[in-house]
């Protein structure tokens, strides 16, 4: 934030002199419009939404979103995999398709080979979410009922990262859990609130108006840390269940896209996410911002995917 204010000055006193005075960054890479794929289905008050426009406005370039979702994030990114490497075609992922899918879906279609990093965005918290009625008052609860009967969760598709949090926790504690894939966080809410689940594994920030109005509870989350949002409720850690899940959500190019750009898109990612506005609406709905830029990013998608390749085979989740 210390950083915004000056540059926002210089863009303004810049746009009346004209492109050629501009800083490269703020120059629009040509007047075609950028594609913003999302590989999940997106809500209204999508972060994805208001991260496409506050880029746009930097740019000075209309930033298109489009939602491809479908194979918990495959047939978005297999998408992005096929476009034009040349920085009009992106895509803002969670790290599923990324790190877990190719280790799970057979003939995927990419590796990580098929994409250029440009910046992460944000943490991801995971957390557990139950109906105020729910008997389950803390993640120890929960465990401890699953010991007795099954209990039922939906998450934003199959081999999703809450999913594997949840896999965690069963390889951490034991219990029977029936897990119910669907496409995006906010079927699993929904049919949590229906009661036709017991719970319900998503992202937190899904369920941000929801838990803060009461309608949701949140039980723990996977993260190492406490959600800012919700500083009152533990970790799952904290509350002895040794189970740590963390994920990310960021985005990514065509492999082959040209250095310069994949440059000028990261500075302009790092300009939205110190955006005033972007981070306001990312805290009114739980989403912790966490830039990094694009060798950061790198490192850290190639590690997690390592890391999950050992982890999914531990705790034997089968190929679909």
């Amino acid at each position: 934030m210390r950083r915004l204010l000056l540059p926002v000055l210089l863009g303004a006193l810049l746009l009346g002199a004209g492109p050629a005075l501009m800083p490269a960054w703020a120059q629009p890479l040509s007047d075609r419009p950028i594609t913003l794929i999302s590989p999940y289905a997106l809500g209204s008050s999508s972060a994805t939404r208001v991260l496409a426009d506050t880029m746009g406005r930097i740019l000075g370039q209309t930033v298109v979103l489009v939602s491809r979702d479908g194979g918990s994030g495959v047939v978005g990114m297999q998408a992005l995999a096929a476009a034009p490497a040349d920085g009009h075609t992106l895509a803002y992922t969670a790290i599923t398709p990324l790190v877990v899918q190719p280790h799970l879906v057979r003939n995927v279609g990419y590796t990580l080979a098929s994409f250029a990093s440009v910046c992460n965005v944000a943490e991801n918290v995971l957390g557990v979410v139950v109906r105020p009625d729910s008997p389950f008052h803390s993640m120890r609860d929960l465990a401890e009922a699953a010991k007795t009967r099954p209990l039922s969760f939906g998450s934003p598709g199959p081999n999703s990262v809450p999913m594997i949090a949840v896999e965690r926790v069963r390889a951490a504690e034991g219990g029977d859990y029936i897990h119910v894939p669907f496409r995006g966080d906010q079927p699993p809410i929904m049919e949590t609130l229906a009661g036709r689940l017991d719970f319900g594994a998503i992202v937190a920030a899904s369920g941000g108006d929801l838990i803060k109005s009461g309608r949701l509870r949140l039980l723990g989350v996977f993260s190492a840390r406490r959600h800012p949002e919700f500083p009152d409720v533990p970790t799952v850690q904290q509350q002895g269940v040794a189970a740590v899940q963390h994920s990310f959500a960021g985005i990514h190019a065509p492999a082959g896209t040209p250095e310069p750009v994949l440059a000028r898109l990261e500075a302009v990612c790092r300009q939205a996410t110190e955006d005033a506005g972007f981070r306001r609406f990312a805290a009114s709905i739980g989403t912790v911002i966490d830039f990094r830029g694009r060798a950061e990013q790198t490192t850290l998608i190639n590690d997690l995917h390592a890391s999950f390749g050992r982890v999914l085979h531990d705790l034997g989740v089968p190929p679909q």
